[in-house]
Order: structure tokens, then C-alpha cells, then sequence
């Protein structure tokens, strides 16, 4: 499978991260997990103090940090200024604050090169809203997850400790708005991509498909 790439899109809740990391196991490709490259630069804005309502603001300070993504699917690192943040970008703040941070035309532009840097290589699960129509439209197999607002919110929930469905849901329904509305790379199904809609299958279920899709395809 040399050179392959499989782009994995989808909103927040539709199992995204999962099921990359099972495929690229069960195949024994690479993992990267973009989504968590734009969280690490939104801790890193926190932490630096910088207005996220400013998008110029954020835009004079996006060249600065040093953000560096593993790609192992069973441990995934990612370190920014040599600082493990795997676990703080998981953080309430992060969430909140990363559909802004990732609306800003200079973050995407230098997230985006350091992206196509590491799937240039290929062998490579990649996860994201806009992996098959912007950052790697050239991926052999590209797939768009969905699952309904209430099943993505009930997952979303089980995995933050003291939240609710109901919370999840309307906290999902915000950002899908700012994800799909952003004036710069939108979330959206990408041409060429299959919808795979996860509402009624487990984890292992999806993980089938995905493979089942992979070798059809390639």
C-alpha cells in the first residue's frame, strides 16, 4: 500500500478519531489527527494571553509556535514548543475556543503546509473536516463520516466527564455552524468522497466498512 492515503472527514461526534485509528492499525498505515494540531494552537493562544475574538490577532501570533504531530495510531503525540498536550487540548477551553482559531485564513495556510508535509510521504489515515476537499483532494479513498446530532452527542458525552446529552448536542450544533460557515475551507463532503453514516453501528462495524471501502478502492 505504498503511498496510499485515506482522507476521513466529518463533524465533531461522528467517530472519526476511533475509527482512523483502528483502520490505520488493522492496516498498518500511519495516523494523523489534524483536528488536534489546530486545538494545539489554540492552547497555545491561551496560553500566550492572545484575543480569540481578534482574528488578526491570532493571525500575527499562528507563525510562532513549534507544533509537532505524531503518527502512531496506538499513541498519537503531539507537542508544541516540545510540551506534551495531548491531554490540555482535550480541555473545555480548547473546545470552545477552536472553531475560531481555526477560521483564521493564516492559521489554516501554515497547519495546512505542515499537514501535506507529513501525508506527502503517504501510508497514512488522516482525520479532519476538510482532508478530501482541501488539504489532500488526491487521497485514493476519501470518506465522509456522519452520524445523527443525538447519536454524536451521546458519544460526545460518554467521553466528558460530567456532561450531558443535551449539553453535547447543543454544544455540537454551535460548532458544526462555525465549522460549515467559515468563509475559509468549510466543513463539507468532499467530491468523490462515500458518506458513511455510523448513527446505527458500533465501532468494529465502521472499522469493517472502512477497510472493506479501502480495498475497493485500492
Amino acid at each position: 500500500m505504498t503511498g496510499l492515503v485515506v482522507a476521513m472527514d466529518g463533524p465533531s461526534g461522528s467517530g472519526k478519531s476511533s475509527v482512523s485509528r483502528g483502520a490505520a492499525r488493522a492496516l498498518g498505515l500511519r495516523y494523523l489527527d489534524t483536528g488536534a494540531m489546530y486545538r494545539a494552537m489554540t492552547w497555545w493562544m491561551l496560553r500566550q494571553g492572545v484575543d480569540l475574538a481578534d482574528p488578526a490577532a491570532v493571525a500575527a501570533r499562528c507563525g510562532e509556535p513549534a507544533i509537532v504531530s505524531g503518527t502512531d495510531p496506538d499513541g498519537p503525540a503531539i507537542h508544541v514548543d516540545g510540551v506534551d498536550v495531548a491531554e490540555p487540548i482535550r480541555q473545555a477551553d480548547v473546545t470552545g475556543a477552536v472553531s475560531a482559531v481555526a477560521a483564521v485564513p493564516e492559521v489554516r495556510t501554515r497547519l495546512v503546509a505542515l499537514q501535506r508535509e507529513i501525508i506527502g510521504a503517504g501510508d497514512i489515515v488522516v482525520e479532519g473536516r476538510d482532508i478530501g476537499s482541501v488539504v489532500w483532494p488526491q487521497a485514493a479513498v476519501k470518506i465522509y463520516l456522519t452520524a445523527s446530532a443525538e447519536a454524536r452527542a451521546r458519544r460526545r458525552s460518554a467521553e466528558v466527564a460530567g456532561s450531558t446529552v443535551e449539553a453535547q448536542q447543543e454544544a455540537m450544533a454551535r460548532r458544526d455552524t462555525l465549522d460549515s460557515t467559515r468563509k475559509t475551507d468549510p466543513l463539507s463532503m468532499a467530491a468523490g468522497a462515500i458518506e458513511l453514516d455510523t448513527t446505527a453501528l458500533n465501532l468494529e462495524e465502521v472499522i469493517a466498512e472502512v477497510l472493506r471501502l479501502v480495498k475497493e478502492r485500492t
